[in-house]
């Protein structure tokens, strides 16, 4: 969950590291909203991975790359091979492995004006400085994707596998306590502050597991599967201490984890007759969210310093069940027009059900292009962590540091404030595109997209003890004294929003130039999102308002992420050598401040370039380079106009509150693949 003021915040992430890239034959989209087939979740359409079948070939991958500015080393290797056995059996697998080190972009902060206090942090010394940038991080994956048929009409398959990463990032501040008591991480008493740097460590596992059997019955072909699926993240606080211990304090606590996973078992059945295809199915899911407390000195008496660890009240065990049923129909009405439509009827332990529908339309134009066009409303289920996550950050609030604490929706904290139980977000979607093929190497497509979601599930701002006019709430106040915290955060379904906006894509392949073959590639995608209408909060929170939903709040739906963003790009193959140049306008982003319109501020647009090569020594052996942010681009750097929380008192050069691409610079990287 992300919990931090970063775009997406609030979201439950879904994390494509699990799969590694070598298991990946390609990958689908389907662009149309989808909950009418999918259930929940496919608002705006579904990512399809197509997993590596019978290749009769094993490939060993080896890859090592390292940023200009000698950091990010990165070194990783991967195999993937198929077995093959019996009538038309195989078992495809893939082994990978993987480390990359940490990058360091921060800013140097000599004066501290965040706690107004003179500090020797300087970047090249971790020890008393601060790191942002990506995290170190170690990683290994096994996946596989088999298949096995038992005769012409039933094949029993099987695909997933497991991923470990054990990654180490870095806290940002660390409040100037003078403790006689010394670490080698603490001030001692009438020294210059310096401070220290807390690490923040996690160990994360993923695990899928999917086995199934296609077979005839009655004319139909069935489809009957069970997946297991699972993820865990284990955090580690190092480099700190909980204050309130003083010399007794470990400098490394077990701050707790939290674990998420799904059962489900699926069956479908499609068949056609004649021009009309149909498909119906089931599906039942039980998903589980756990959360384990840390160790007692990592959240005692405010715990270690930059993230107190979860607490025996964050501690949970929760499951939800859920029952779905969909039927699809298409129609060719003749060889050019096609209809069709799906429904699909959803029932939640925890909050109810749900019916979703859609029709959908295509139109050939000739051989030379296809129009389609799609209705559909759709629904996405508050996850069990945006019901159920609590706990206490220690984060900067106001220009000083305090404990912050996210309640959770079913927390009697939460029902005293007034907060209703979450319930599903709703959505409405059009689509409507044209695909033009002008010629066998040619082709132009344009796509339309307008989707409505209403009652948006949010993660609130701060709320303390004055409300919007600045006027003491004493009611709020006795929850936040009784807590131990200085403010309150919670979900809660507050907010409409539409987006619109379109996609643009061209392709131009095998161009005779220069003896060989060019291809051209451009994209273009426009959107914009809106809230619609007033901000929803509980009675007793009416004059909270803004600071539910603040400036800043509402900037990181509408404009935290480029509104505007063009590819234009050319690969070029001669013989055994292949180019590949790309160029990427990443559109303007704009930052709003809480409160003071003044403090607002805009990041330009900016264009980044990649550049590729390979070529191939034989059918055995081939070589890659490439060259990311070919000419050194960062973002636009941080202007706090005078308030030292914009930029976290200097340690911040970046924008991180908002995001356009990365700010690691040019990076290199090189490898050999060897094919046997």
């Amino acid at each position: 969950m992300y919990v931090n003021d970063t775009p997406g915040k609030g979201e439950v992430g879904t994390d494509m590291k699990s799969i590694p890239t070598a298991a990946i034959e390609r990958v689908e989209i389907l662009r149309d909203g989808a909950s009418a087939q999918y259930g929940s979740d496919a608002v705006a359409g579904v990512v399809n991975i197509i997993l590596k079948k019978n290749v009769d070939f094993t490939k060993v991958n080896i890859n090592s790359g390292v940023t200009s500015r000698g950091d990010g080393f990165n070194i990783d290797a991967d195999v993937n091979h198929t077995l093959t056995f019996g009538n038309g059996g195989f078992l495809n697998a893939t082994l990978g492995f993987g480390y990359q080190d940490y990058t360091n972009r921060a800013g140097e902060p000599g004066k501290d004006n965040l706690f107004g206090v003179n500090n020797q942090w300087t970047k090249d010394n971790p020890d008393l400085g601060m790191i942002v940038g990506q995290p170190e991080m170690k990683k290994g994956d096994l996946y596989i994707n088999a298949e096995y048929p038992l005769s012409d009409d039933t094949v029993i398959y099987a695909f997933g596998g497991g991923n470990l990463r054990k990654g180490k990032s870095f806290a940002l501040y660390r409040p100037p306590y003078w403790i006689t008591d010394d670490f080698g991480l603490l001030t001692p008493s009438g020294e210059p502050y310096n401070g220290f740097q807390p690490t923040f460590e996690t160990n994360i596992k993923d695990i899928l597991f999917t086995a199934g059997s296609r077979f005839k019955l009655g004319g139909f072909n069935a489809d009957i599967s069970a997946t297991y699926g699972g993820n865990s993240v284990d955090y580690t606080i190092g480099n700190t201490i909980n204050p309130s211990l003083g010399a007794n304090s470990p400098t490394s606590f077990d701050a707790g984890a939290y674990a998420f996973s799904n059962i489900l078992g699926n069956f479908d059945v499609n068949r056609s007759f004649g021009e009309v295809s149909v498909g119906l199915g089931i599906e039942g899911r039980q998903e589980r969210f756990e959360v384990t407390a840390g160790q007692e000195e990592s959240y005692i008496n405010g715990g270690a310093q930059s993230f107190p660890g979860l607490q025996p009240g964050n501690a949970l065990n929760e499951t939800r069940v859920n029952v779905g049923a969909y039927a699809t129909i298409d129609w060719d009405v003749n060889d050019n027009f096609l209809v069709g439509g799906a429904a699909r009827y959803e029932n939640y332990s925890d909050f109810g059900g749900n019916t979703s529908w859609k029709i959908n339309s295509r139109y050939k134009i000739g051989e030379a292009g296809v129009l389609r066009a799609s209705y559909s409303t759709g629904f996405r289920a508050p996850s069990l962590h945006q019901v159920y996550l609590s706990n206490v950050q220690t984060l900067v609030s106001g220009g000083t540091i305090s404990n912050q604490g996210t309640f959770n929706n079913v927390s009697p904290v939460i029902k005293d404030l007034g907060v209703a139980s979450l319930f599903a977000e709703t959505s409405k979607n059009i689509s409507a595109g044209l695909t033009v093929k002008a010629s066998r190497d040619f082709t132009i497509s344009f796509d339309y997209y307008n989707v409505r979601v209403d009652d948006r599930v949010l993660f609130t701002g701060e709320i303390n003890g004055t409300d919007d006019n600045g006027n003491p709430n004493a009611a709020v106040q006795q929850i936040l004294n009784d807590n131990n915290v200085t403010s309150i955060k919670f979900f809660i379904n507050a907010a409409s929003t539409i987006t619109q906006g379109y996609d643009f894509t061209l392709r131009h392949k095998n161009i005779n130039f220069a003896s060989g073959k060019l291809g051209l590639n451009a994209g273009l995608n426009v959107n914009k999102t809106n809230l619609e209408g007033e901000v929803k909060t509980p009675t007793k929170l009416n004059n909270y308002k803004n600071k539910i939903f603040n400036r800043k709040e509402q900037s990181r739906i509408t404009s935290a992420r480029p509104n505007m963003k063009f590819l234009f790009g050319a690969d070029y193959k001669i013989g055994d050598f292949t180019a590949n140049l790309n160029n990427t306008y990443f559109g303007e982003v704009t930052w709003r401040h809480a409160s003071d319109p003044f403090k607002d501020q805009t990041f330009g647009g900016k264009v980044v370039t990649d550049l590729s090569l390979a070529y191939n020594f034989t059918d055995m052996i081939s070589f890659r380079a490439q060259v990311n942010n070919l000419f050194d681009v960062f973002p636009d750097e941080i202007d706090p106009k005078g308030d030292p929380v914009t930029d976290l008192g200097g340690r911040f050069r970046y924008p991180w509150e908002v995001n356009q691409f990365g700010f690691n610079g040019t990076s290199f990287k090189a490898g050999l693949t060897f094919k046997f």
